[in-house]
């Protein structure tokens, strides 16, 4: 029974089943399957859709239709996990991300989130359109290890220097990696601002984060 639903909660996701992602993760919750195992069937799901998606098997709105997924199944499980009072494998590090002020485009870092996540790091997201002060009073209140940013728009790619520029003033550059993407974004500009990293895809921003913080 139990290896059913965890089946069932891969196919939801491998399926881009949003329909039925919330529904199955409450079956699995009530019928007592362990939280953590529910948790890592979701992630190592999403996990082979990232694969897929770099080795140009899938494409972004397979991507986002199986993020979608599990911004419907995971809180479920999350909620079980925290009732039962267990504890999910340590964090790799802490992130904080956001799409820079000005710009409300939200798929590209919604990618980068959901696949930090289920890497194994604790994500913080900012949401979109974040001002720099925001960014900065973020950095303070919750000492992360990274900073992501995008930037989807020539016209807003300018706010991460800003950004890197606040850090600078507040002494705190160098408490934190700098990890910037989005569209109008290159390696020449991340070195121009300082930034400590460039990803062009969602799964590369994943492996820059870990190779930053020494994780093979």
């Amino acid at each position: 029974m139990s290896s059913d639903i965890l089946n069932q909660l891969k196919d939801v996701v491998l399926e881009f089943d949003i329909e039925n992602a919330e529904a199955v993760a409450k079956k699995a919750v009530e019928a007592g399957v362990s939280p953590l195992k529910a948790a890592a069937a979701l992630t190592g799901a999403i996990r082979e859709v990232g694969d897929k998606f770099g080795k140009g098997e899938f494409f972004l709105p397979d991507l986002v239709c199986a993020a979608e997924v599990l911004k419907k199944a995971l809180p479920v499980i999350n909620s079980a996990i925290e009732k039962n009072g267990e504890k999910a494998n340590k964090s790799l590090g802490k992130v904080i991300i956001g799409t820079v002020y000005g710009d409300v485009h939200s798929i590209g870092k919604g990618m980068v989130a959901t696949l930090l996540y289920v890497a194994g790091f604790e994500v913080i997201d900012l949401g979109i359109n974040v001002k720099g002060e925001d960014f900065l009073n973020a950095i303070k209140e919750n000492n992360p290890d990274i900073l992501a940013m995008s930037a989807l728009l020539t016209t807003t790619a300018a706010e991460q220097k800003n950004v890197v520029e606040g850090l600078k003033k507040e002494g705190i550059r160098d408490n934190v990696k700098v990890i910037v993407g989005g569209s109008p974004i290159n390696q020449e500009f991340a070195d121009s601002i300082g930034a400590d990293g460039y990803g062009a895809t969602a799964p590369e921003g994943v492996k820059i984060a870990k190779k930053l913080l020494g994780i093979s």
